[in-house]
């Protein structure tokens, strides 16, 4: 999902001595050069029952999400570790780490519709830092390699550098007034920006509500803001978001139709120059809906989650992994799983770490996962 990315010199000097000192162990084998073993790893929660979810990657080994209901990092020798959270908050969770180990995330300040806050941290520092004020917002999500820091604070579309506002981002100039910035799901290397705006307004010589959801993409550089094609646009049960855009600009998301027992998920793919409709992507075999929720930045992967609903409800959940062409597939599951298992993957990296979370319908087990050597584990499941 700002504290400076480089404090030129001696901060960015100690906080890499921090990472190196924590980081001992030898980390995913694509990291430390040798041959990669596939693997599905469980890692620990911060409590006994605290389950987790893994949310991005950064350098040697590192994992961030949350744990416990708390913002958490693992490094690679699997050892968890909890982000200090400032007193008045409850809750929270890590959104994004950069290649320097500069995270960034949101705390909560109780239960859902709570005010939120948008901070960023770094490994061995005594405490976060707020970069927004407490707001009910969908707060800073992602951060990239320069430090820049993207999210949504007080309905306000926002980058931030070294913990400031470096600008807002305008809305597509064919916008309706109307429109609002529900989210902003990603910004990549080069400093592109993706997120999802709504509008919905009462067009009167037509007699009939307008209501429409869409990827918008802000590219570097200020150029002109890009509206992204949609498959429906005029019907207020379906909606297009966009989750994650790679180093080449690839835009990765999902239409989804939500109408009491009616529930749909498509997963979609737009690529520059966003002149087309996206492609619909086949979900995982013996599923009907699956979302596409990250992308790698430069191996064109994506993962997100296949799911089948019955009477509404998302009863089949399973990880899924997408190469970039064909249908995407099915991730294992620990130990072999079972039927009433159920998983997520909500990160991918470079190096084919896949990130995410699995539960025990049964037991009620659930922990952060990583399947390394992803590509390697995937599968078409038969009938």
């Amino acid at each position: 999902m700002n504290s400076s990315v480089i404090r030129r010199t001696t901060r960015t000097a100690a906080a890499a001595a921090v990472l190196a000192g924590l980081v001992t162990a030898a980390g995913p084998a694509a990291a430390s050069g040798s041959a990669c073993v596939p693997e599905v790893l469980a890692l620990p929660p911060l409590t006994a029952d605290g389950g987790g979810e893994v949310s991005d990657f950064g350098p040697n080994g590192l994992a961030v999400g949350s744990s416990a209901g708390l913002p958490a990092y693992w490094t690679a020798d699997r050892a968890v570790h909890a982000v200090p959270v400032p007193a008045g908050f409850q809750s929270g969770s890590v959104r994004a780490v950069n290649s320097w180990g500069l995270m960034v995330g949101t705390l909560v300040s109780g239960g859902p519709g709570s005010a939120q806050a948008a901070f960023t941290y770094r490994l061995g520092e005594a405490s976060v830092q707020l970069i927004t004020g407490a707001a009910v917002s969908n707060a800073a999500v992602d951060v990239n390699d320069a430090g820049h820091v993207v999210g949504v604070d007080g309905g306000i579309a926002k980058v931030w550098l070294n913990g400031a506002v470096l600008r807002e981002l305008p809305l597509p100039q064919d916008a309706h007034p109307g429109t609002v910035i529900s989210s902003v799901g990603a910004v990549n290397k080069r400093g592109d920006i993706v997120g999802t705006a709504r509008t919905e307004y009462w067009d009167e010589p037509n007699d009939l509500m307008v209501a429409k959801t869409f990827p918008v993409v802000w590219p570097a550089g200020g150029y002109p803001t890009y509206s992204l094609p949609v498959w429906t646009g005029d019907d207020p049960t379906v909606g297009s978001h966009a989750t994650d855009i790679d180093d080449k600009g690839r835009v990765v998301g999902y239409e989804k139709e939500s109408y009491r027992d009616v529930q749909r998920r498509t997963p979609a793919a737009w690529k520059r120059p966003y002149d087309a409709l996206p492609t619909a992507v086949a979900p995982v075999t013996g599923y009907g809906n699956a979302t596409l929720d990250s992308v790698s930045p430069t191996t064109n992967v994506s993962v997100g989650t296949a799911v089948n609903f019955v009477e509404g409800y998302a009863n089949h959940i399973r990880a899924a992994y997408w190469p970039g062409r064909g249908p995407m597939l099915a991730l294992p599951l620990p130990d072999g799983g079972g039927p009433d298992w159920r998983s997520e993957a909500t990160a991918v990296s470079d190096d084919d770490r896949v990130g995410g979370w699995y539960l025990n319908w049964q037991t009620g087990e659930s922990k952060a996962v990583v399947w390394t050597c992803a590509g390697a584990q995937a599968y078409a499941p038969q009938g």
